[in-house]
C-alpha cells in the first residue's frame, strides 16, 4: 500500500485527490492563496499532477480558494438551513392543507385546522410546492412506442430524445424530492404505473441515509420500462450542496477521474480512508456479484457495525414509519459489507437485475436532477465498470437535469463508447444559467468535464444540442449583466406564464420568490425544477426538424 502526501493512503494503481475544507482556518486559507502553502487542506497520493502548491498558478489556488470558502460558509449555514427549511415546509403544508392564507384563517377561528404529518402521503416538499404538477404529459402511448423496434430510429433523425420519455424522466426526478408514501400515490393513482419501491440508502461523506431512489414500472406485469429515480440536491440539505461545490477527485483504473462525493453518495467508498473506493468497488462486487445470483438471499438487516444485503433489499411503503426506514432481517443468509449501512449502488443493482430478470422485454430508464443527475449517470457507470452487459443491453436511456459535472475527459470517452452506439442514450438537459451543470470547475487543473449531448434551453425555452452549455464556469465579468437581466426577465415571465400557456404554466408564489431571489443569486433560480418541467413541454428547436413531432406532443 502506497502513502498519499500528507498522510493518506491509497491502493493498487488508483490515485486521488481531496480538497478538504474542514482541516483549516481563515490565516490558512491567506497562507494557501498567498504562498500555495496546502498541506492543511489538500490530500493526494503520490503520482498526481497539477496540484497548485508553491509554485502553481495563483488561477488555481483562487479556484481552491473559492471552493473552501464557500463550503466553509455554507457548513457554518448548515444547521440554520436546517432549521429554517423543516419550519418552510411545515408552513408550507400548513397553508396548503388548509386552503392557504385565507382558509387557515377560517379554521383557526372554528377550530378545524389540520396539522402536516411529515411522511404522510400528504405532505410535500419545498420542490413540490415550488412546481405542484403531478400529472404527466401527453405520454398515453410512451411504453406502447418503446415497444416498436424502430423507436430509436426515429428519435435519431428528430436528433432528440423522446418527448414523452424525458417529460416521465423530469418528473420523476421531481417526485424523488418527496417521501415514499408521496412517491407511491403519484406514482400508482397518478400515472397508472406500478411503484416499486424507495430506498433510503447510506451516504459516507454525509454519515447518514441522506442518499435515496426509488424505482418504478410501466405496468406490474410483463412490463417494458422501467425506471430508476434519484433524489437530487435539498435546497436545505447543506452537505448536498457541499457535494456540489467539491473539487475532490478518485482515479479508478482504465476508467478516469470520478468525482469523489458522488461516489460516496452511492455508497462506493469513504474520503476518511481512499484505500475503501478500491475495497467498495473491485473486492465487494466480486462477492456481492455471487450473492445475487442466489435467489433464496432474504431482505436486508442493519446494525451499528454492519449492514446485511440482499437480492430484495426492498421495503415498502406500507412497512415503513416516519421514524424507520430500516426493513427487518426474515431470512438466514446475509452478506455483510464494510460499509455501515446500506449503498444505492449495490441495492439498487440487485433490484434492478431481478426486475429484468421477472419483465423479460422490460428496458430500463435512469434519471435524476442535481446531484440525482450525476448519480443517474454513475450508476451505469460503474455497471460498465464491474462488466454487467447483460444489464446495460437493456438500458434504455439516461436522461439528466441540471447535473453537475461527474469526471474527466477519459471518463466521457470511456462512457461515450458504450452509451453513443449503435444509438444515443445518455441526454443532458440544461436550462439557461442554471448554476449546478457549471460545477464542479472546469480548468486544466482540475480537469472536470461534461459528455454525452447536451440539450440546452435558453430562456425563451429554445433548444439547442450543443457540446457544452454557455458560459460553462459561470465567471466571468461579461456574463454578469446578462446573467442579472435574465434574472430580471424570467420574474416578469412569471406572472405572465399562465396567460401565456394555459393555467398548468401559471406559477405559484413560492415560485416567484424564489424568481425574486433570482435577482440576487441567478444561478440558484434557474436550478428549479419549474423551468426543467417547462422545457421538455414548451421547448422548441433552434431549426425547425422537429415541428410536426412537437405538434403532436404540445397540441392539447
Amino acid at each position: 500500500m502506497a502513502t498519499s502526501k500528507n498522510g493518506g493512503e491509497w491502493t493498487g494503481d488508483s490515485r486521488f485527490f481531496i480538497v478538504n475544507y474542514q482541516t483549516g482556518g481563515i490565516l490558512d486559507l491567506m497562507r494557501f492563496v498567498l504562498s500555495g502553502n496546502s498541506d492543511k487542506f489538500l490530500h493526494y497520493s503520490d503520482g498526481v499532477t497539477g496540484v497548485p502548491r508553491g509554485g502553481g498558478h495563483p488561477d488555481h489556488r483562487w479556484v481552491i480558494f473559492v471552493s473552501i470558502i464557500v463550503r466553509k460558509i455554507i457548513a457554518i449555514f448548515g444547521k440554520p438551513m436546517e432549521w429554517f427549511g423543516y419550519l418552510l415546509e411545515f408552513i408550507l403544508n400548513l397553508l396548503s392543507l388548509n386552503g392557504n392564507f385565507f382558509g387557515l384563517f377560517y379554521n383557526i377561528l372554528h377550530g378545524n385546522v389540520v396539522m402536516p404529518q411529515r411522511g404522510s402521503e400528504m405532505f410535500i416538499s419545498a420542490i413540490g410546492h415550488l412546481d405542484g404538477r403531478i400529472d404527466l404529459y401527453k405520454s398515453e402511448t410512451l411504453t406502447k412506442e418503446i415497444g416498436e423496434p424502430d423507436f430509436w430510429q426515429k428519435n435519431i433523425q428528430l436528433g432528440i430524445g423522446h418527448r414523452a420519455l424525458m417529460d416521465l424522466c423530469m418528473m420523476a426526478s421531481k417526485l424523488a424530492y418527496e417521501n415514499a408514501k408521496v412517491v407511491q400515490n403519484v406514482v400508482n393513482i397518478h400515472w397508472k404505473m406500478h411503484f416499486v419501491d424507495f430506498y433510503n440508502c447510506w451516504n459516507d461523506f454525509e454519515k447518514e441515509m441522506s442518499t435515496q431512489v426509488f424505482i418504478l414500472c410501466d405496468k406490474p406485469k410483463d412490463a417494458d420500462l422501467i425506471v430508476i429515480s434519484f433524489r437530487g440536491t435539498e435546497p436545505f440539505d447543506a452537505d448536498d450542496w457541499i457535494t456540489d461545490f467539491d473539487y475532490s477527485w478518485y482515479e479508478i483504473p482504465k476508467l478516469g477521474k470520478v468525482h469523489m462525493g458522488f461516489l460516496e453518495a452511492l455508497g462506493l467508498g469513504s474520503r476518511a480512508k481512499a484505500s475503501t473506493f478500491h475495497e467498495q468497488l473491485f473486492m465487494n462486487n466480486q462477492n456481492f456479484a455471487k450473492l445475487e445470483n442466489d435467489a433464496t438471499i432474504a431482505p436486508s438487516e442493519s446494525s451499528e457495525s454492519s449492514t446485511m444485503f440482499s437480492d430484495s433489499d426492498a421495503h415498502s411503503v406500507s412497512d415503513q414509519s416516519p421514524e424507520s426506514d430500516r426493513p427487518t432481517d426474515t431470512g438466514s443468509k446475509k452478506f455483510k459489507l464494510d460499509m455501515p449501512e446500506r449503498t444505492a449502488y449495490y441495492v439498487v443493482r440487485s433490484k434492478l437485475k431481478r426486475l429484468l430478470n421477472e419483465h423479460k422485454n422490460a428496458k430500463f430508464d435512469v434519471t435524476g436532477h442535481s446531484l440525482g443527475g450525476a448519480l443517474a449517470i454513475l450508476f451505469p457507470t460503474i455497471l460498465v465498470l464491474h462488466e454487467e452487459m447483460n444489464v446495460m443491453e437493456r438500458l434504455l436511456g439516461i436522461y439528466t437535469y441540471g447535473q453537475p459535472r461527474v469526471g474527466n475527459r477519459q471518463l466521457g470517452r470511456f462512457m461515450e463508447a458504450h452509451l453513443e452506439h449503435p444509438v444515443p442514450k445518455y441526454f443532458r438537459v440544461v436550462y439557461s444559467n442554471d448554476l449546478v451543470p457549471r460545477l464542479p470547475y472546469d480548468n486544466k487543473t482540475f480537469l472536470f468535464k461534461h459528455f454525452g449531448i447536451c440539450q440546452y434551453y435558453n430562456s425563451l425555452y429554445v433548444e439547442q444540442n450543443v457540446d457544452e452549455e454557455p458560459n460553462r464556469n459561470y465567471f466571468g465579468l461579461r456574463f454578469l449583466i446578462p446573467l442579472y437581466l435574465n434574472a430580471g426577465w424570467e420574474l416578469i415571465r412569471s406572472f405572465a406564464m399562465g396567460h401565456m400557456y394555459g393555467a398548468e404554466y401559471e406559477e405559484c408564489w413560492e415560485s416567484v420568490v424564489l424568481r425574486v431571489l433570482g435577482l440576487f443569486l441567478p444561478g440558484i433560480s434557474a436550478h428549479s425544477p419549474v423551468d426543467y418541467v417547462n422545457s421538455v413541454r414548451l421547448g422548441t428547436e433552434r431549426s425547425t426538424q422537429m415541428s410536426s413531432f412537437r405538434n403532436t406532443f404540445v397540441t392539447k
